[in-house]
């Protein structure tokens, strides 16, 4: 096979001269944004704090690349769209990603391959992947300055599709594939990733649901043991174990309520109102009541909030469960409910944004693990996004728009003996934008 330097493409003459390309340009990157995720990393020290939860069992003696330069190059390559281990065989040599992990761009050493990157991601046991996921929690909690008064737990899992024989993957009918069931779990007004938990296929149960959040929330409250917190999800996360412990525990939920005989019959006065609201004013209606309802497996009854909705499709009634006692049920609804909304964006950004479902190793802890390293590129572009670009349409762009426009920039990268300077191009359209970067994150 030919050398990259040989390699030569042609495009049609602009007058009347030849065009030709070669890949031979020497210290160049087409990834110069990639120095902003080094200042976020080094402000968080996220990946330092992912890195001492693994236990590095190498002998000193073969080891070229510390867990912190490898987790640092697997992450910044994800950040920047490269999901694929195979692409860090090409991007070792990239003086960007070089500069990045602490490298000299043109002398220092090259950075890891992929047999090296798949070696570490079957090598993590689950008692480090169990810390792992307690880092990310403690990372949420350092991203405040003081404590807050109220969080919101948003909670959703979301299918990854598999391909081949992966470990706990499993057919699930709803969405008729084989697949993961990876759970999501951030906070809900701000968008900051709380943590990620890799299931098998199928929806978890309410012990299930329990198990994750009791440790969750007690992390949290050994840090804030006055915080208010609100549980927050969907109908399949409604169930007796769930609510029991969290008015066991002084906690709100605020959770969808699946439909049956008895709520459709408690709800039937005010949504025959809104019917004849709707014939009669020629327009949607939307009317809001709360009642008691207990169902079999419920130890006492709870606050459901009803939505009777008209529209021009017809009838479309909706339940919430809730212990929230004091509040409006249109305000707990449309305010608190319907605002989880927000957490679809943050599942495309970690699942197509970074493509967080590329779990194609066959062990299920070696899955766990890539997912966190795509939740680790989620922290930091989430962090460069809102901390760094407030107050821009930036702040809330999606992460593919990120790095299309803000990371993935050509730059010149020159070696001196005393400094190394980097040329971005002069007719770069968003120069005074890296000015306001290098300033607010270095």
């Amino acid at each position: 096979m030919r050398k990259d330097n040989e390699m030569k493409v042609h495009f049609a003459s602009i007058s009347g001269k030849k065009v030709e390309v070669a890949f031979d340009g020497g210290s160049l990157t087409s990834d110069g944004g990639v120095l902003h995720l080094r200042a976020v990393d080094r402000a968080i020290g996220l990946i330092d704090r992912l890195s001492g939860c693994i236990r590095d069992d190498r002998h000193p003696s073969y080891v070229d690349h510390s867990l912190s330069d490898l987790m640092r190059q697997r992450v910044y390559q994800i950040a920047l769209g490269y999901e694929d281990a195979n692409d860090s065989n090409s991007l070792r040599t990239d003086p960007g990603f070089k500069m990045a992990c602490d490298r000299r761009p043109v002398t220092g050493e090259d950075l890891a391959s992929q047999p090296t990157m798949s070696r570490l991601e079957n090598r993590v046991r689950r008692s480090a992947l169990y810390r792992l996921a307690l880092a990310f929690v403690d990372v949420f909690i350092s991203s405040y300055e003081m404590a807050p008064e109220v969080i919101i737990l948003d909670i959703d899992d979301t299918d990854d599709q598999v391909h081949g024989g992966q470990q706990l993957s499993l057919f699930n009918g709803h969405y008729d594939e084989h697949c993961y069931m990876p759970l999501h779990i951030y906070e809900g007004r701000s968008g900051k990733l709380i943590t990620t938990i890799l299931r098998p296929g199928c929806r978890p149960t309410g012990a299930q649901v329990v198990m994750i959040i009791k440790r969750l929330i007690a992390r949290i409250r050994a840090h804030w043991p006055d915080v208010k917190i609100i549980l927050r999800g969907d109908s399949h996360f409604s169930n007796p174990e769930v609510q029991d412990y969290c008015e066991g525990h002084d906690l709100f939920y605020v959770l969808g309520q699946a439909g049956n005989a008895r709520l459709n019959a408690l709800g039937k006065p005010l949504l025959e109102q809104a019917l004849i609201l709707a014939e009669d004013q020629d327009r949607a209606v939307r009317l809001f009541s709360s009642f008691a309802y207990q169902a079999g497996s419920w130890i006492c009854p709870r606050r459901i909030i009803f939505k009777a909705e008209v529209t021009a499709s017809g009838p479309n009634p909706r339940f919430v469960v809730t212990n929230l006692a004091s509040s409006q049920p249109s305000f707990i609804y449309e305010q608190i409910y319907c605002a989880r909304g927000r957490m679809e964006g943050f599942i495309k950004n970690h699942k197509n944004g970074l493509q967080s479902d590329r779990t194609s190793c066959h062990r299920f802890s070696a899955n766990q693990f890539r997912l966190f390293l795509h939740s680790a590129a989620y922290v930091l572009l989430h962090h460069l996004a809102t901390v760094g670009l407030p107050d821009t349409k930036w702040a809330t762009a999606q992460f593919d728009t990120i790095q299309k426009h803000l990371l993935k920039v050509g730059a010149r990268i020159t070696e001196l003996a005393t400094k190394i300077k980097i040329q971005f191009p002069s007719a770069f359209p968003l120069k005074d934008l890296y000015y306001r970067l290098n300033l607010t994150l270095c």
